[in-house]
């Protein structure tokens, strides 16, 4: 087992994929703790992971404030003696337009996502580097923070805000060891369930049958089970030479995210004044970024009325 010996803590991992993260990291030898807002989540969430046979606790508290971050990484400290392996789950959507979007909307969900993430890295990071432990930092983004999707301002910001914060601690964190990278899920979630464009795939799942190779290999859509694996390799001692990386996965397909890089140069001498660009802008610029995700047509005999 690739992890034995190591102690992980799985944010929002009571259900879904958090869940699938914390039982594969404790199928690969590690003890888990597991996070989740509701008691009773939490408590099945451990007994289904030690009646595989793994090792894990309890911790249930909403991600986002210092004291939650503290108990988690004190419970990996008090229950099983160190911690290697965050794995920043924990998320909430309040979804609606730029217009309807209330301040409490936009703050609950910064809170949970970004914040939650800043304060857990942030103490865990600072166990680690104090008991010189080269860890693992494993921060969930999204396909939203990386292509933006309608409806999703609070959630855009939270994800991209990952993903920034992922790059500099690679940065920060080198030379301690640790590794600090962004994991970019595609899987069918309580999320997906309502799409109709992904009807089909949903249908499979529920009656314990293989997605049609469509969403698995074209979209790379699949399980929660499917993106788990990654997880435990970026966990392990294998991926020490990973860092800083925002990499996708789901179905049968593996992706990494470029980082943010220009796409055209031009130079004017002089500066560019309004006059400048009016003219020359598009001839400089050449071909401007897409935003949101494309989906292909869904085949005919995967179509649902």
């Amino acid at each position: 087992m690739s992890l034995q010996g190591k102690v992980a803590i799985v944010t929002g991992s009571g259900r879904g994929l958090g869940l699938a993260y914390a039982h594969e990291l404790a199928r690969q030898g590690a003890a888990v703790v597991v996070n989740d807002v509701d008691e009773a989540t939490a408590a099945e969430a451990v007994a289904s992971i030690e009646a595989a046979g793994g090792r894990a606790v309890a911790v249930a508290a909403p991600v986002g404030s210092t004291e939650t971050a503290k108990r988690l990484v004190q419970a990996a400290v008090d229950t099983f003696g160190r911690l290697d392996i965050l794995v920043t789950n924990a998320g909430v959507l309040r979804d609606t337009v730029l217009w309807k979007m209330s301040d409490d909307d936009f703050d609950t969900v910064i809170n949970v996502h970004l914040r939650g993430t800043f304060t857990c890295v942030r103490e865990a990071a600072t166990w680690m580097r104090e008991n010189e432990v080269a860890g693992r930092i494993i921060c969930i983004g999204s396909p939203t923070g990386q292509r933006g999707n309608f409806g999703q301002t609070n959630y855009a910001a939270a994800k991209a805000g990952i993903v920034g914060m992922v790059r500099t601690w690679a940065l920060e964190l080198k030379r301690a060891g640790i590794t600090a990278n962004a994991v970019i899920p595609v899987a069918a979630t309580a999320m997906t369930a309502t799409v109709p464009y992904f009807a089909a795939a949903v249908e499979a799942e529920a009656a314990g049958e293989p997605m049609p190779a469509f969403f698995r290999h074209d979209l790379g859509f699949g399980t929660s089970d499917d993106v788990a694996g990654l997880i435990a390799y970026l966990a392990s001692d294998a991926a020490a030479g990973v860092t800083g990386q925002a990499i996708g996965i789901g179905g049968d397909r593996l992706q990494l995210w470029s980082h943010p890089e220009p796409v055209a140069t031009a130079y004017h001498d002089g500066g560019w004044s309004y006059d400048d660009l009016v003219p020359g802008f598009a001839a400089a610029a050449g071909d401007l970024q897409s935003v949101g995700e494309k989906f292909p047509p869904l085949p005919e005999e995967l179509q649902r009325p």
